[in-house]
């Protein structure tokens, strides 16, 4: 896994650095990898940094409206965002080698009917998106392909806007140290839901 960011600061001296991770997982897919990021039945079951989550609205079949509650990291205020999130196959733009590429994109969206649960909570704004190809690595296999014969190559780009004020330092630390420890730890939750399964391509 290989993790980049960038210190940038908005207008009132807030943290909103841009940051990207790549990273590869063999024996799945990227349909597999995207269904358990994208779909909200499993969110509360990998992501350990939320209280609370609801569906506000599906939209269509491959987009949705999400409210979450953060857990509290002491000082800060409480936290909760809400965002629109969107799942596509984006075949066309794959590269060589690759046997299909999904997308997911997150973006904070405002409702007037989704107010904030407390008067100290505060919303946080974010633009995060996951893309996966599946590589299979013999392309030229005849057979039914297995978990061994496949992998996922991951992107993930997120940009937090927290909202409110925190310690700057504190933010930038649990950015470092937060950031692999969910890709980490989602692609555990992946691998331990589709051990033994077909694959799905």
């Amino acid at each position: 896994m290989r993790m980049y960011t960038r210190q940038i600061e908005d207008e009132g001296g807030l943290p909103v650095d841009p940051l990207k991770a790549t990273h590869s997982v063999d024996g799945v897919t990227a349909l597999e990898f995207m269904h358990y990021f994208y779909d909200a039945r499993y969110k509360m079951l990998w992501d350990h940094t939320l209280e609370a989550m609801s569906v506000v609205e599906h939209i269509s079949p491959d987009s949705v409206v999400l409210h979450q509650k953060h857990k509290t990291v002491w000082p800060a205020a409480p936290r909760e965002s809400l965002f629109v999130s969107h799942i596509r196959r984006v075949d066309e733009h794959k590269r060589d080698g690759a046997h299909d590429l999904y997308i997911v994109c997150n973006t904070d969206v405002k409702r007037e009917d989704v107010p904030l649960s407390s008067s100290s909570a505060v919303r946080v704004g974010l633009t995060v998106s996951m893309i996966c190809e599946t590589i299979v690595k013999d392309p030229h296999v005849d057979r039914k392909l297995t978990r061994d014969d496949v992998k996922c190559n991951i992107i993930y780009v997120s940009q937090v806007h927290p909202g409110g004020w925190v310690p700057v330092a504190a933010l930038r630390h649990v950015y470092k140290k937060e950031y692999p420890k969910f890709l980490r730890t989602f692609t555990e939750f992946v691998k331990k839901n589709v051990n033994g399964k077909p694959i799905s391509i």
